[in-house]
């Protein structure tokens, strides 16, 4: 039987006893005001999740990937993650990928059990052809999910690294892995609605882990997105400013440089830069491995 009363998740929360009696406005501040702690508590966690962050550009680096697991919210939310990295910064879809207890119809529909089998978390990595170049983070606001758990243990006996990312003090999931990331955030303000601070710290810490890789990789230049894929007329215009914005050149002159480069803004900046041929910015890229800064030496 488990025991909830151990969880820090599942504590109930004095600050918001009566928060069913109260005014909407004071209702919503008592949220507020509880939603503050969540970034001090990410806050205390930044060397760990600094590492991590190394360990996973390291591996996407050398041609491994990217898995983030869960149930419910912990596995919507690193689908979330994923899926909004390839059109941010031009990754491939199987490059970070977020797995989920259930499988697609549990991104919208709660699927019972799911997360009560490790036997489900090790076949859902085997089934993604999960080896010792990737890397996972298991997600678990609990830290005790048991599909999560089985995905670890899975990715450890292959010797992959593995991350643990929960809201628990001295979770099993946290002991399972590699790095730990547990952003204390405390009792909800609703017993047991991991998805309020929890799933926010969650989303930061997701945030961080995805962005910090792509910078490590070179996916961005300044802080422009530089790899962004130009999929729809928001995406172009975002490509024409980043273009120009990199070069200080005029907007013709960034759509000239665009149309040479198909369209994409990291070898448009270069010929933008250089003078340089589209053929001439793909080798300079390609041996600079996708490192604008270094092209331009």
């Amino acid at each position: 039987m488990i025991d909830l009363g151990k969880l820090t998740t599942e504590e109930r929360n004095p600050r918001s006893t009566h928060i069913d009696e109260l005014p909407t406005l004071d209702m919503l501040t008592v949220i507020n005001e509880e939603d503050q702690q969540v970034p001090l508590a990410v806050a205390k966690i930044l060397p760990q999740i600094a590492v991590a962050v190394d360990t996973i550009a390291e591996r996407l680096s050398r041609g491994g990937r990217l898995f983030y697991m869960g149930a419910g919210t912990s596995g919507r939310l690193g689908i979330l993650d994923a899926v909004e990295c390839p059109p941010t910064y031009g990754t491939e879809p199987q490059l970070v990928q977020g797995l989920i207890a259930g499988g697609k119809n549990a991104i919208f529909r709660a699927k019972e059990g799911a997360e009560d089998s490790a036997e489900l978390g090790r076949e859902d990595l085997q089934k993604h052809g999960f080896t010792d170049r990737d890397v996972l983070v298991g997600i678990a606001a609990s830290g005790r999910t048991p599909y999560v758990l089985g995905g670890i243990a899975f990715a450890r006996e292959l010797g992959a690294p593995t991350i643990a990312l929960s809201c628990s003090e001295n979770s099993e999931i946290a002991a399972a892995a590699d790095i730990a990331l547990t952003p204390i955030t405390g009792p909800e303000v609703i017993t047991g609605s991991t998805r309020m601070k929890a799933g926010t710290a969650q989303k930061l810490v997701l945030n961080m882990l995805s962005t910090g890789a792509m910078i490590r990789l070179g996916k961005v230049y300044g802080n422009l997105m530089v790899d962004v894929k130009t999929s729809n007329q928001k995406l172009e215009e975002r490509a024409r400013r980043i273009v120009m914005e990199a070069t200080g050149c005029t907007r013709e002159e960034a759509d000239a440089a665009l149309g040479e480069a198909d369209g994409r803004a990291k070898p448009a900046i270069l010929i933008q830069l250089t003078g340089c041929t589209a053929d001439e910015a793909k080798t300079r890229l390609d041996a600079a491995h996708g490192r604008l800064k270094e092209a331009l030496v």
